[in-house]
């Protein structure tokens, strides 16, 4: 009991310790990051309802898990960006993506590790590390250590479900050119 207690203590604590003084994860809430002009906002969940579809909402917001080989960006092979589907946060780079055989987009790093949240996951009857962001508080998959096909042994294994793919050609359009220099 005392483990679950101190397990729990101990997740709260990492939530709250690696949101950045004035950033909220309320709905509704507005924060500008450190680019540029940039603002990203999670909208009210009566909104998130509107806009997401079902299978995206409930990945996001209910911890749910897209199938698997059939999602929109596991093969992807393009150049850009990937983005939190409910907030707009930059999360990973078409530079960090990697081929692997999860059936999920598979990354190797993000793009700053304060926008992402690791909590323990005890569902299904084992341990592992869900991955959410961390302004939106989005679902947004889990990370693996070890990973033999990862340039470096780390693998985000993301759902499709809870990105937005932003191209390289559109970034400067939609706010992001700020990190057209992560592709080079």
């Amino acid at each position: 009991m005392k483990k679950i207690v101190l397990g729990t203590l101990l997740a709260i604590t990492l939530v709250f310790g690696l949101l950045i003084p004035g950033q909220q994860t309320t709905e509704g809430n507005q924060t500008a990051m450190s680019e540029p002009n940039q603002q990203y906002t999670k909208p009210s969940d009566e909104e998130l309802k509107k806009i997401l579809t079902p299978l995206q909402y409930h990945v996001t917001q209910e911890s749910g898990t897209e199938y698997p080989y059939t999602n929109e960006y596991w093969q992807l092979n393009e150049p850009g960006i990937y983005v939190d589907i409910v907030t707009g946060e930059p999360l990973f780079t078409s530079k960090q993506k990697y081929q692997s055989s999860c059936g999920w987009p598979a990354f190797f790093e993000s793009i700053d590790d304060t926008r992402i949240v690791e909590l323990e996951d005890r569902s299904y009857w084992q341990v592992r590390t869900e991955v959410r962001s961390a302004l939106g508080d989005t679902h947004l998959g889990h990370v693996f250590e070890n990973d033999p096909e990862s340039p470096n042994g780390i693998r985000y294994c993301i759902n499709s479900a809870s990105l937005r793919f932003i191209p390289k050609d559109q970034m400067e359009a939609e706010g992001y050119g700020h990190l057209l220099s992560e592709l080079d």
